[in-house]
């Protein structure tokens, strides 16, 4: 039997035991490379030294390069989902084929999204006032960069997190050390968004993996009622985490000058790094909790999930006590006005951390209307973010408050749910959709 199965074939009591001490390992390996990520930051912070060059630069990488790429996005958060589920069941036949009719749905998909984004890459960087080579430059690197996704999609449903943080710590090395050279010989955005498409190569790797992802099994189409409602949460989970956590890029790069932008980009950075810095740890729950949902495996879920919550308030409070410090190392001088942001935006990023984790959580127990409102909640966002925030003070009055709100509505109907659809201690993989 594949190596690629081994999950599938390990008794639960184990699987539950190793779920926290792969969800730490897998924390400290992301954080790691987290920290070589700002790196990165700071090497264009540097070398981009003119007025609105990082913030187009960083805009382009965080907010208009995924926003191109949503719908490959959607189908490999659902496809995670799917090949959870059945590698965590044990059914390993079907898993086998399941494998080979998701690679296949996968990867058109992929050249659906391709074809998508050549075609609306040049209204929507007219609307967000990108200039004509950027926008290639990313279109570029957004094609790309969805055929990484595409070769590292079902290794996150197998459940391969030590080899994925790997990936991402090799991406990061790259990424470092090609762009601090070629930045600096060619300080433009457009360079800066070449080197991080540059690092994906790190992809490679995967081909000492591909005897684990063969595909021995006769493809099974994944296409049934369950897979179709997967994938209509998997976009409304995936649109709202762009929404909440991106979408405010875009916001800032339509209305803010230069330099406010590089300051709203350097402090906005700072502040999504809490969540990028914890997220490692509600990936192994979700992909956990998408094949177990009861028994012992639950206590171990919970622990995660409190991990999260001390990871971002602690995240939080570190943040502001050493902002300026934060600040000087991004920009490599001191900032009043990127300083001065980060505290409403770590509050705002505490509200979205945890605005993810109910998310995810009710996604992996396949509570339907609850990741719905996610999408919901992330589009009212963003569009009041779009609506009101038209300079920098404007829009940092208004994300606290906003995303506190989609909170407490979240919140109150997740627990809600919770207590109208508990599942009893008895209930096995199978549960219906609620």
């Amino acid at each position: 039997m594949n190596r690629s199965l081994s999950m599938s074939t390990t008794p639960v009591s184990q699987r539950t035991g190793n779920l926290l001490q792969s969800g730490i390992i897998f924390s400290a390996i992301c954080f790691v490379t987290g920290l070589g990520n700002l790196a990165f930051q700071g090497v264009m912070g540097r070398h981009l030294n003119a007025a609105g060059q990082y913030g187009n630069a960083n805009s382009a990488l965080n907010g208009f390069m995924p926003l191109l790429g949503l719908l490959p996005t959607v189908a490999t958060f659902a496809v995670t989902h799917y090949i959870a589920h059945f590698n965590a069941s044990g059914d390993n036949a079907r898993l086998q084929g399941l494998l080979a009719g998701c690679h296949r749905f996968l990867f058109r998909l992929t050249v659906a999204g391709s074809m998508l984004a050549v075609i609306v890459a040049k209204p929507l960087s007219d609307f967000f006032h990108y200039r004509p080579s950027l926008m290639l430059v990313t279109l570029v690197c957004t094609l790309l960069g969805l055929w990484g996704a595409f070769a590292t999609a079902l290794c996150q449903g197998l459940a391969w997190f030590k080899r994925l943080a790997l990936i991402g710590f090799m991406v990061m090395i790259l990424r470092v050390v090609f762009g601090w050279f070629v930045t600096l010989k060619w300080p433009t955005p457009e360079m800066a968004v070449l080197v991080s498409t540059f690092a994906l190569v790190a992809n490679l790797v995967l081909l000492f993996w591909r005897r684990d992802l063969s595909l021995h099994g006769e493809p099974v189409s994944p296409w049934n009622r369950e897979f179709v409602l997967y994938l209509v949460v998997s976009t409304a989970c995936v649109g709202g985490q762009f929404f909440f956590t991106q979408g405010d890029l875009l916001v800032a790069k339509k209305f803010f000058t230069g330099a406010d932008n590089d300051a709203y980009n350097c402090a906005e950075r700072l502040a999504v790094a809490l969540l990028y810095a914890a997220t490692p740890l509600l990936t192994v729950l979700f992909t956990s909790r998408s094949g177990m949902r009861s028994g012992n495996v639950v206590a171990e879920q919970l622990k995660l999930l409190g991990l999260y919550v001390l990871a971002l308030l602690f995240g939080a409070g570190a943040l502001f006590l050493l902002r300026d410090l934060c600040v000087k190392i991004i920009l490599g001088r001191p900032s009043l006005e990127a300083g001065s942001m980060i505290a409403r935006l770590s509050v705002t990023m505490v509200f979205v951390g945890l605005l993810q984790a109910l998310a995810l959580w009710s996604l992996a127990s396949r509570w339907l209307k609850i990741s719905l409102s996610y999408g919901v909640l992330g589009l009212g966002y963003w569009l009041t973010l779009l609506m009101f925030g038209k300079t920098p003070s404007d829009l940092l009055h208004v994300m606290p408050v906003t995303a506190g709100v989609a909170f407490g509505v979240l919140f109150l109907a997740w627990l809600a749910t919770l207590r109208r659809h508990h599942p009893p201690h008895n209930a096995g993989l199978n549960s219906p959709l609620v």
